[in-house]
């Protein structure tokens, strides 16, 4: 792919996808501008250094920092292409939170012209893409918006959404390999979004409706929910029966059309835990699988606090408890929505200095739990030191550990791990 350092690219938030991206992009020879609140973060990056843990992404992150293909900064620069790539919580009623997306496209507006186009990666409640445009709209009239441009007038600008498909620990990967979904506002503004992804991405981009392109992603996210809420609730049965759910599943999986997952303590992440509920706020009355699958996973959670609390209490008083992982899937820093911290940190609320935890890809402990007495340790010593663990995470150090070192120990297991712990 030929450079093009005349090409110039602004990616609004530096976190898990837009870090990632925003380096990929700087590869192909474009001028990134990394855009993040945080000063910390931008200090970071700008030393060539990342915040994040990602395979393989700190050296690219050092040598587009160190050829002047990427800066962090927390103004918007001018640009040709702009990603927004921020965050979208929900409240605690569950209702979806765009408060950062039109945050970072009231920042955007400022520096718009002529001829750019803005893309909206976050992923967002339907309808969201049009909002975007009716605030740019409003913040810049001199500026002609698609699908608000009379017959035969061109648009000023183009608007689209494409969601992303990545999985942590190869996000540098999916983000070239994958397939992509391009919706825009107008059939214009998808083939402008598409000649820019086509410069970095060799998976298949796909045009559609911006509001098609949004559906997508929630339904990739909320299908995936539905699925390992099956396999949770599956768990849940075989805890009542005193049947090993990991031995059923495997069993029933030998059906050449049965292809359960695998259950956990919940499920977590910015995806697959948020998403579902984007689509029971836009149409609760028709959602009532994807409801109780939410449900579902997150009484999961409760139901393995409830069984770790139990063993816990059934120690010697005083005797430490190991906790292995934090993070909400495997070998990754992530801890968002992770239904691992909940459990931790219900424990440790409870038991304080008892419950010693692992993490291998944590320094420190979240101030909730650090402030409880917990205390963060390596397997090694937890090894030593505690007779009973709750495993957490399925963390390749934590599979590691053979039979041998495991013997006689209380084990609660939610992912598995050691199918052979008596």
């Amino acid at each position: 792919m030929p450079l093009d350092t005349e090409f110039s690219v602004t990616v609004m938030g530096l976190g898990y996808i837009g870090l990632p991206t925003a380096a990929v992009i700087a590869r192909t020879g474009a001028m990134v501008t990394g855009v993040d609140v945080t000063p910390a973060v931008v200090e970071t990056i700008n030393s060539g250094r990342v915040h994040i843990e990602e395979v393989d992404l700190d050296g690219l992150v050092s040598g587009v920092v160190a050829r002047g293909n990427l800066k962090a900064s927390l103004t918007v620069a001018a640009a040709d292409v702009f990603v927004i790539a921020v965050p979208t919580p929900f409240t605690d009623a569950h209702q979806p939170d765009i408060t950062f997306v039109l945050d970072a496209a009231r920042a955007v507006a400022r520096v718009l012209k002529t001829g750019d186009t803005v893309i909206l990666e976050s992923t967002s409640p339907v309808g969201t893409t049009e909002k975007v445009r009716d605030l740019i709209a409003e913040l810049r009239p001199d500026l002609t918006m698609p699908g608000r441009n009379r017959p035969g007038e061109q648009a000023d600008i183009a608007i689209a959404y494409c969601p992303e498909r990545v999985l942590p620990g190869r996000i540098l990967v999916e983000l070239i390999d994958n397939d992509r979904v391009i919706g825009g506002i107008t059939p214009r503004c998808a083939r402008k979004a598409l000649a820019f992804y086509r410069r970095f991405v060799r998976g298949a981009c796909v045009t559609t409706t911006a509001r098609a392109a949004e559906m997508t992603k929630l339904t990739e996210n909320a299908f995936r929910d539905v699925n390992i809420a099956f396999a949770n609730e599956l768990s849940l049965v075989a805890d009542t029966l005193g049947v090993d759910v990991w031995e059923v599943i495997r069993l029933a999986n030998r059906h050449p059309r049965v292809n359960i997952l695998s259950p956990g303590p919940g499920v977590g992440g910015h995806c697959i835990a948020v998403d579902p509920w984007f689509l029971v706020a836009a149409d609760p009355a028709n959602t009532p699988l994807i409801r109780t699958a939410r449900e579902v996973n997150d009484g999961k959670t409760d139901h393995v606090i409830a069984r770790a609390t139990a063993m816990v209490e059934a120690q010697p008083p005083g005797q430490p408890v190991a906790c292995l992982g934090l993070a909400f899937k495997a070998n990754i820093d992530d801890f968002r929505e992770s239904p691992a911290l909940k459990v931790a940190q219900a424990l440790a609320e409870r038991f304080g200095p008892r419950i010693h935890i692992v993490e291998p890809y944590a320094t420190t402990l979240p101030p909730a739990i650090a402030a409880t007495g917990a205390v963060l340790t390596d397997i090694d010593t937890a090894l030593e030191t505690c007779a009973a663990m709750v495993v957490l995470v399925d963390h390749d150090i934590f599979r590691s550990v053979p039979l041998d070192e495991r013997r006689g120990k209380t084990v609660l297991d939610t992912r598995g791990l050691w199918p052979d712990q008596a």
